[in-house]
């Protein structure tokens, strides 16, 4: 294939620059005779933190309809996608290089009765750590529990399991060489993840600032899933007639989002984004999720890094286009730190050196 030139400033350090691209890979030495593709801001390609290919509202999708769900997103900018639980095996997607990377977490880790129907593992207390080893063998170096759900004894959330299966849950993970991340909505679960050592929290709505201290202290992660806390008002108005405790604690936590999850960022935790697609959201709009985490209180320069560069680095990928990295980019035809509206509309999507869309 002939060297492909792209020109623009080149985020995050916004120097401008002719980029070219030789055997898949960044040059930035000067391929005379190069096709110029595309001009415009250029930006390392965009991460879906929380994401959830193969998966629709009833469960496990054929290959087909998950192929669908990987173009969507990766249209949409995500070249590379934490996998963040899913029924379904989608790890054939490794071996398409049209496709966004993806780094899976194996399927959701929930306890009996307690969550999704045919999304997750459901299993008692004595067995939590089994099936942690086991998914943490079959995915790409993360394991997903299911840290808090409604409970029908309590007719709130609680705990999924308790303190010390967690605890013994995310030591087994560790020692299979996988990081462990939970959905959390609620505050009561949260003190002994955090203890135990989990490298990530998703939703986090749940958190106090002496929980942020102890995040900030371990570097344990938040994936915020911002688009989705909205939802909270359905859930607690769906709930309200069997569960109105569960009802109350949604709207509380919806009301405190905004402060709680600006009170992590400010405290130092890690932010990333997530969109949630195919966890009852759509896929294909990781844009949406930046926006909403600049509405939340972070810069543009901040929402844009937690879904790029940062979050590529955190996953252990190149986070910079430097000399030599893998051809993984979007094109822009404006600034998105000036708004980040233009990336639900890229010029250009380039992925192992390809241009995919």
């Amino acid at each position: 294939m002939a060297a492909q030139r792209f020109a623009g400033p080149v985020l995050p350090d916004g120097e401008t620059r002719d980029l070219y691209v030789v055997d898949g890979q960044v040059t930035y030495e000067r391929q005379p005779g190069a096709d110029t593709v595309a001009q415009g801001w250029i930006v390392p390609g965009l991460v879906d933190a929380h994401c959830h290919l193969g998966l629709d509202d009833d469960g496990a999708l054929g290959q087909a309809e998950t192929e669908q769900q990987a173009i969507d997103d990766r249209d949409g900018g995500a070249l590379l996608i934490r996998d963040c639980g899913s029924a379904a095996d989608t790890s054939w997607i490794h071996e398409r290089d049209d496709l966004p990377r993806l780094v899976r977490a194996g399927r959701h880790i929930a306890r009996t009765r307690r969550y999704i129907r045919n999304y997750a593992h459901e299993v008692e207390p004595e067995e939590l750590s089994a099936y942690v080893a086991q998914e943490a063998q079959r995915g790409d170096g993360w394991v997903k529990l299911v840290g808090d759900w409604i409970s029908r004894d309590s007719g709130d959330l609680a705990p999924s399991f308790g303190p010390e299966a967690f605890a013994d849950a995310i030591r087994t993970a560790h020692e299979h060489g996988a990081k462990v991340t939970a959905h959390c909505f609620g505050h009561e679960v949260l003190g002994g993840l955090i203890d135990a050592g989990i490298d990530c929290v998703e939703h986090g709505t749940g958190l106090t600032p002496d929980l942020v201290e102890r995040m900030v202290a371990g570097s344990v992660a938040l994936v915020p899933t911002v688009m989705q806390l909205e939802k909270f008002p359905e859930y607690a108005e769906a709930g309200a007639a069997k569960f109105p405790d569960y009802a109350a604690t949604m709207t509380d936590l919806h009301a405190r989002r905004r402060e709680t999850l600006m009170n992590a960022h400010e405290a130092g935790v890690a932010l990333y984004a997530g969109s949630d697609g195919g966890g009852l959201s759509r896929h294909g709009n990781l844009a949406g999720e930046v926006v909403a985490l600049h509405d939340l209180g972070l810069s543009t320069e901040e929402a844009l890094g937690a879904a790029s560069w940062r979050a590529r680095e955190w996953l252990g990928l190149d986070g910079y286009l430097q000399e030599g990295t893998s051809a993984d980019f979007v094109v822009y035809d404006a600034d998105p730190r000036e708004d980040l509206t233009v990336l639900r509309r890229p010029t250009a999507v380039v992925l192992r050196g390809r241009v995919v869309a």
